[in-house]
């Protein structure tokens, strides 16, 4: 059991302003939310406050240590109707009482998460990545409200972990300017992983049989997709998987919408273990675990955990707060900048999430940095890394797996990556500092075997690179300025296939249509029916990207090919039109419908959900809303994708049919104004469907992190 620091030793928090000294109102206040929490800490926890000897403080306790500037300690929790936030509250009051051992001052709130699942393809998504913004603003009103010194965080999925981060951070830049307050401390709990479910046997066998139903009526790629979803863990992204196959079956009039809604129910049934977490796959969940441990904020007790932590693992990360009170160079903003080009490196190596593109900067220019996705691109471009994640949720290496392996002493987690990645050469500023109070180099000295050889394939992390290319891209263009692209969510297959390759276009102004034509057993004679779609357009499109047009081809034989390729553009969904919702729906179609995966992309001024798979571009600047060459897009133009120079070009027709690429700018042609001026006035009329307080106005753009006006002016500073 973990020793509590000496009673003759407490740490007192060197800074001028004491809020609590110098006003009576707090001292007044706050002491009796602090004995309630220690209150309930010790009900809920007998057999642990019994054998800690642990004593329950009177007002007059609290009122002497927040007078005698003890560290006062914010414990962030979320909420629990986000399944990664079930079991916070054991969590967070076993942190309550190591820090009132320590001879701290402990204080609790929750934050809002909004689950990208639950808000998934529906007007949830308009509110989700405001929800960010929002968040981080709650938590540097209550943290700097009430002159916390430091925050534990039990830090849950999506866009939370960054909320925090960013709210701290900003807290930390105002009080260097203030220069009367300590700077801002923080360690970071990631919330446990979720394990993922099995679909039932009998529900499998619903399945199969529709497979073999489809195999039998001449649609053996509908019942091969079936299967190969069937592979994957049960979780809620292989669920929308299946919602999009089961549709596809019953147009085709394979199963009627009664057995649809019977599998699709109990698959639903059967996805969440009942302590919940964060779903097993690499998302932005994941990503953002991978990220907090990686800027040196995590201590290892509890960055890989698969259930409530034990006191001892709880009581470290207490501890380890308490071991840089009063050392400003491990504060979360100092943090951040030592180690922002390692987490772009470990980001890249492990396959994380692309939406940590938009994130990244977002928590960088909270903390006063200068940095967009430039920065990302430079730091990328001068260190590139190979993939060293073999993660799978097919062949069991989850993240799930990841934890368990660390638990069972097989890897060591971010070390772990840090060793491995410095073993193969990478320049990793191992110099850098951790919450640890330690460095990088101090961290993994003793390291001498990053992972357990013995696992051999099994191991989720590879001291061996999976392959040379990783991570997420940035691609300029004619007729845009950024857009990122996750090329570890590519084949080698698709990587290969797809460079120097040119697309039709197919526009959509929302998801929805964009999903009806996935899912329509016409769709082939849809796609045909494209404006601008010509004999002529498809026999240059053909020849273009390797292929041979022959009089008896079938059309679906030069889409299976991948030489009749579109690109799905769905704009208007960026951050000031529609709050940048997810277009994973569409995304998880496209990835498991065989025909469009091996021919087609998605572009969109939107983002993609962290565990996307397949081509799909997102982020787009000038977002469609702003003016952007998204918005004036039309069916039937032509774009060049070249992922070896990381470009996508509009090409001018005309001149492409006659075998010249001229690349050029949609917005400059005076007949895509009309065009774009009713998809505006759409876009606004759209645009209601959102309550107004959480409209993105005054916004930057994607490339900055979509922070308010105010935080990117303020965003100076440089990190290097």
């Amino acid at each position: 059991m973990p020793q509590p620091i000496a009673a003759n030793e407490p740490v007192i928090i060197d800074e001028k302003a004491n809020p609590y000294r110098d006003c009576i109102q707090g001292l007044a206040n706050q002491p009796i939310t602090v004995v309630r929490l220690l209150r309930d800490a010790v009900n809920e926890n007998p057999v642990l406050a019994k054998k800690l000897a642990f004593t329950l403080p009177e007002i007059r306790d609290v009122v002497g240590r927040l007078v005698e500037n003890r560290p006062r300690v914010a414990i962030i929790a979320g909420a629990p109707d986000h399944p990664a936030h079930l079991l916070d509250r054991p969590h967070a009051l076993m942190a309550a009482l190591r820090i009132w051992e320590q001879g701290g001052v402990p204080f609790l709130f929750h934050v809002p998460v909004i689950c990208d699942g639950t808000a998934q393809n529906n007007i949830g998504q308009s509110y989700s990545l405001a929800s960010r913004n929002t968040t981080a603003t709650a938590v540097n009103i209550t943290f700097e409200g009430h002159s916390y010194h430091a925050a534990y965080v039990i830090a849950g999925c999506d866009k939370s972990p960054s909320a925090v981060v960013a709210g701290l951070a900003a807290a930390d830049r105002a009080r260097a300017h203030r220069g009367d307050q300590a700077p801002v401390w923080a360690v970071f709990a990631p919330a446990h992983v979720l394990k993922g479910g099995e679909i039932p046997e009998g529900t499998r066998r619903l399945l199969e049989k529709v497979a073999r139903d489809a195999d039998g009526a001449g649609h053996d790629d509908l019942g091969g997709d079936i299967r190969e979803n069937m592979r994957y863990i049960l979780q809620c992204t292989s669920d929308e998987a299946f919602a999009g196959l089961l549709e596809r079956a019953r147009l085709l009039g394979l199963i009627d919408g009664a057995m649809e809604r019977r599998i699709l129910d109990e698959l639903a049934a059967a996805t969440c273990d009942s302590k919940g977490g964060i779903c097993a796959f690499n998302g932005t969940g994941n990503s953002s675990r991978t990220m907090l441990a990686a800027f040196g904020l995590t201590p290892p007790a509890l960055e890989l955990l698969t259930d409530v932590p034990p006191y001892d693992a709880v009581a470290s990360g207490v501890d380890t707060l308490f071991s840089v009170f009063n050392r400003p160079e491990y504060a979360i903003g100092n943090l951040l900048k030592a180690n922002f080009a390692n987490f772009v490196r470990v980001h890249n190596a492990t396959g994380s999430s692309s939406n940590m593109l938009l994130h990244l900067p977002f928590m960088m220019r909270h903390a006063g940095f200068d940095i967009t996705i430039d920065d990302y691109q430079a730091v990328r471009i001068e260190t590139p890394v190979p993939e060293i994640f073999a993660h799978s949720l097919t062949e069991n290496r989850d993240t799930y797996v990841l934890a368990q392996q660390m638990a069972e002493g097989q890897n060591r987690g971010m070390e772990s990556i840090y060793r491995v990645l410095a073993d193969l050469g990478v320049a990793m500023d191992l110099d850098a500092p951790t919450i640890l109070g330690k460095s990088w180099a101090e961290r993994i000295a003793d390291l001498d075997y990053p992972v357990d050889l013995s696992l051999g394939d099994k191991s989720v992390i590879r001291a061996t690179p999976v392959r040379q290319r990783s991570g997420v891209d940035v691609i300029t263009g004619s007729f845009f300025e950024n857009c990122a692209v996750k090329t570890s969510g590519m084949s080698d297959h698709l990587l290969s296939h797809f460079n120097d390759h040119v697309f039709i276009v197919r526009y959509y102004e929302n998801e929805h249509v964009c999903n009806a034509d996935f899912a329509a057993p016409d769709l082939v004679d849809r796609l045909m029916n494209t404006e601008g779609v010509t004999p002529e357009l498809i026999r240059a499109i053909v020849t273009r990207n390797g292929g041979d047009v022959t009089p008896d081809m079938a059309v679906r034989d030069m889409l299976a090919q991948g030489h009749l390729s579109f690109a799905f553009v769905i704009g208007g969904q960026g951050p000031q039109a529609y709050g940048m919702p997810e277009m994973f729906s569409p995304s998880q179609n496209l990835r498991h419908h065989r025909i469009l995966e091996a021919s087609s992309m998605l572009i969109t001024d939107g983002r993609y959900s962290g565990v996307t798979k397949g081509a799909c571009i997102g982020h787009m600047v000038p977002e469609a809303f702003a003016g952007g060459g998204i918005g004036h897009l039309r069916n039937g133009d032509i774009l060049r994708l070249d992922l070896t120079l990381l470009t996508l070009d509009w090409l001018e027709c005309d001149a492409f049919l006659h075998g010249q690429e001229i690349t050029g700018n949609p917005t400059h042609m005076p007949d895509r104004k009309d065009l774009f001026e009713q998809r505006h006035q759409r876009m606004l009329t759209r645009q209601l469907d959102i309550a107004a307080c959480n409209v993105m106005e005054h916004v930057s753009d994607a490339g900055r992190g979509i922070v308010p006006e105010t935080v990117d002016r303020r965003a100076v500073h440089s990190w290097r």
